[in-house]
């Protein structure tokens, strides 16, 4: 296989919000991020993911985007994240943004014109459709519950996968494709290495909208299975590639789910249209089937033949990027060891599984200490609207109200949003100011500073291990060697 600098890299996610807040208004910025490249610097990171820090309303934290140009001001200015940019690069450190194009907000500039006039070209842009009955256009689900039609006041239905402020964007439209390019190719000039590519399976589309059959008691059928019985995206997703990502030395990492099994190599093969892309094959064993109500009980031996059949597929096609969790995702600590084993030992043995694997290592902020969920009292202690959506969806289904907040306790986005636990000072060091989100108690005992000076701490366990990736001995090994299980599973007789 081609040797590509991002294959020896290790990744490293920030959710800007709650990194580090350098102005004291309870925030995560830029200049916090700065000041904690020292930091990343000595954990052996190469890369820095950063979530979205675009112009944004908030209402999807930061997923519903309202202008691609400008950095959102409660992170600072672009000439910080310039400067941010340039930074990292000093510590041969290159920095990857999320990209958010199968949707935007519903404050952008394009979607307030197509609301005011139904024949601007921006119109085009977006899934507009009226029906004579008034009734939505058809059964399909949005991932945050509800249809996925939202009513303008003239009269007009608009297509959104997620939230009602965040509507699709008409990915066979030309002009919208082109203004697309435009927006990636100047972040690239910008000196951007590359992108995650959120909820990019999305952007396929039947645009004869039929039903489906139901799939829940609210007579609608999943966003999921719309996807998966769409078509062509891979036309699409090439003309992405020619007209962006192709011209430079990227990384791209895609977030696919959906995916058909036969399409693995067209998606990251040699030639594939993304670098890479996420394995979620030992998330998908948490969720429940009509949602987190439904959730399973953690069993270790599913996690790891699904960990084992996501590296067997993808050896000879290509490299999957390796989670332990994400911004999306509830803290790895807390969801994929069992209760005698979430301690420092069952922390390290994930961090060893995940780092050590074929394929490139992504470690989320917290990650590296072995931050822990949040145990909430209340559903007001949330922020994220799909736990609301969730829990409100578990009341409907018959749970009791402890039960729904300990579905959500287990499974909200929130768990990994929560400030980075720096030390032991008030708010975790993360902020002189009241945070927007509150902090994990825990923090008083898992922070960053204690482990600094603890030889055998989890923090210090990662450093090890992202050295010994690294180390010229087996650097040629860990990166591009082969997955041999040496214990598996023996048939039952």
């Amino acid at each position: 296989m081609k040797n590509n600098w991002w294959k020896e890299s290790v990744v490293y996610q920030i959710y800007p919000q709650s990194f580090m807040d350098s102005n004291g208004d309870g925030i995560g910025d830029f200049n916090g991020i700065i000041r904690k490249l020292d930091y990343l610097q000595n954990l052996g990171v190469d890369v820095l993911w950063i979530c979205p820090m675009y112009a944004s309303p908030l209402v999807d934290n930061g997923y519903d985007i309202s202008d691609y140009y400008k950095v959102n001001p409660i992170f600072g200015t672009n000439e910080d994240m310039e400067h941010l940019i340039e930074e990292a690069q000093k510590r041969n450190i290159k920095i990857i943004l999320d990209l958010v194009v199968n949707h935007c907000s519903d404050q952008h500039e394009w979607f307030q014109k197509a609301m005011k006039d139904p024949n601007c070209e921006e119109a085009s842009y977006f899934y507009f459709r009226t029906t004579e009955n008034d009734k939505e256009p058809n059964n399909w689900r949005s991932n945050f519950g509800g249809s996925v039609w939202s009513r303008l006041p003239d009269g007009r239905w608009y297509y959104h996968t997620f939230a009602k402020e965040q509507p699709d964007l008409n990915w066979y439209c030309p002009e919208l494709r082109d203004k697309i390019y435009e927006m990636i190719n100047w972040w690239l000039e910008k000196g951007v290495a590359g992108f995650r590519i959120d909820a990019i399976i999305n952007i396929q589309k039947d645009t004869t909208f039929p039903d489906y059959p139901a799939d829940g008691p609210d007579g609608l059928c999943s966003a999921d299975t719309v996807v998966s019985r769409a078509s062509g995206i891979g036309e699409i997703l090439e003309d992405l590639k020619v007209h962006t990502f192709q011209k430079y030395d990227v990384f791209t990492v895609g977030e696919v789910f959906n995916m058909k099994e036969e399409e693995l190599q067209e998606f990251i093969g040699e030639h594939g249209h993304f670098s890479t892309m996420f394995d979620f094959s030992q998330h998908l064993l948490t969720a429940g089937e009509h949602g987190w109500y439904e959730q399973r009980p953690f069993c270790f031996e599913a996690w790891r033949d699904a960990l084992f059949t996501a590296q067997e597929k993808a050896a000879s096609v290509g490299f999957l990027s390796n989670i332990i969790e994400n911004h999306d995702e509830p803290r790895g600590a807390s969801t994929f060891l069992p209760g005698y084993a979430q301690n420092d030992d069952g922390v390290k043995m994930l961090a060893t599984a995940s780092l050590l694997l074929r394929g490139v290592p992504f470690i989320y902020q917290g990650q590296e200490i072995g931050m822990r969920n949040f145990k909430a009292r209340s559903i007001e202690e949330f922020d994220d609207l799909n736990t609301k959506d969730q829990y409100e969806l578990a009341l409907r289904m018959g749970c009791t109200e402890q039960e729904a907040l300990t579905c959500c306790n287990r499974m909200s986005r929130d768990n990994a949003r929560r400030p980075m636990q720096w030390n032991a000072e008030d708010n975790a060091g993360f902020t002189t100011g009241t945070p927007w989100l509150k902090v994990n108690p825990d923090y008083t005992k898992i922070n960053v500073q204690v482990q600094e000076s603890d030889p055998d701490s989890v923090l210090n366990y990662y450093r090890k291990l992202t050295a010994l990736r690294k180390d010229p001995r087996y650097v040629q090994t860990f990166t591009y060697g082969r997955f041999v299980p040496v214990r598996e599973r023996i048939p039952e007789q």
